[in-house]
C-alpha cells in the first residue's frame, strides 16, 4: 500500500529525533531523576512514535525478513544494558522494548499475507500473548498500539484518534495517558522518510542506557 506524501509536514527522520530524545529525556528521569515526574511524562511521546514508525518501515521495506533479523538482533544486544540500567544487574523476568517491536513487525509479515481481514485481526492475538508471557516493555498492550496503527495504515487521522482512544482506554488517568501527546507530531508526517540513519536510531537504545548505567555506578 502507496501513501500519499504531502508538500508539507515532518518527516520520518525528525520523528525519530522527537522520539529518540524524548526516550532519552524519560530514561533519564527514571534512572537519575525519579523525582521530577515531568520527564516521564515527556517520555511518554516516545513509544507511540516508534509504533508508528514501525508500521511505516515494515510497509515500506524491500525486505522485511532483514528487518526482523536486525530488530531480533538489537533486542538481543540491548538485554544487557536494559537489565543494568532499570535493574542494577541480569534480570530475565522483563524484556526491552525492542522484542515488543519485533513480535509486531512478525505480525505485521503473517498478516499482510492473509486474503481476509479477519485473519489479519487474529494474527494479532498471538503475539499480544507473547508479548504478555515474555514481559516485554509495554507488552501487550504495545502490540495493540502496532496493530491499530497497521489496521488503518491509510487513515491518517482517524488511527491516530483511535490510538488516543485505546490509550486512554488501556491507561486511565495514570501517567501513560500522556502518551497521547505524541499524535501531534505523528499527524504533522508528511510520508517523506528524511536522512537514513537507521544503525544509528538502533544502536542510541543500548548505548543511552550502558551510559546511564555507568553514571549511576560513578556517583553512587
Amino acid at each position: 500500500m502507496e501513501k500519499k506524501q504531502e508538500l508539507f509536514g515532518i518527516n520520518g527522520f525528525t520523528l525519530k529525533c522527537i522520539a529518540m530524545i524524548c526516550m532519552l529525556i524519560d530514561h533519564t528521569g527514571a534512572v537519575l531523576f525519579p523525582q521530577y515526574r515531568i520527564l516521564r511524562v515527556i517520555g511518554r511521546i516516545a513509544f507511540p512514535i516508534y509504533c508508528f514508525l514501525l508500521v511505516e518501515g515494515a510497509m515500506h521495506t524491500r525486505d522485511i525478513r532483514k528487518y526482523e533479523l536486525r530488530l531480533f538482533g538489537f533486542a538481543l544486544i540491548s538485554e544487557i544494558p536494559f537489565d543494568l540500567a532499570f535493574r542494577g544487574g541480569i534480570n530475565w523476568d522483563h524484556q526491552n522494548v525492542f522484542f515488543t517491536l519485533l513480535l509486531g513487525v512478525v505480525a505485521i509479515d503473517l498478516a499482510k499475507q492473509c486474503k481476509y481481514k479477519l485473519c489479519e485481526v487474529l494474527i494479532f492475538v498471538p503475539m499480544i500473548v507473547a508479548a504478555e508471557l515474555l514481559n516485554t516493555d509495554y507488552g501487550g498492550k504495545g502490540i495493540i498500539f502496532i496493530f491499530c496503527y497497521y489496521l488503518l495504515y491509510e487513515r491518517k487521522v482517524v488511527k491516530q484518534v483511535l490510538f488516543a482512544v485505546e490509550n486512554f482506554l488501556i491507561y486511565g488517568r495514570s501517567i501513560q495517558m500522556f502518551a497521547s501527546l505524541a499524535v501531534v507530531p505523528m499527524l504533522l508526517y508528511n510520508g517523506k522518510k528524511g536522512p537514513s540513519l537507521k544503525y544509528f536510531f538502533y544502536a542510541f537504545y543500548p548505548l543511552h542506557l550502558l551510559i546511564l548505567y555507568l553514571i549511576v555506578r560513578i556517583i553512587y
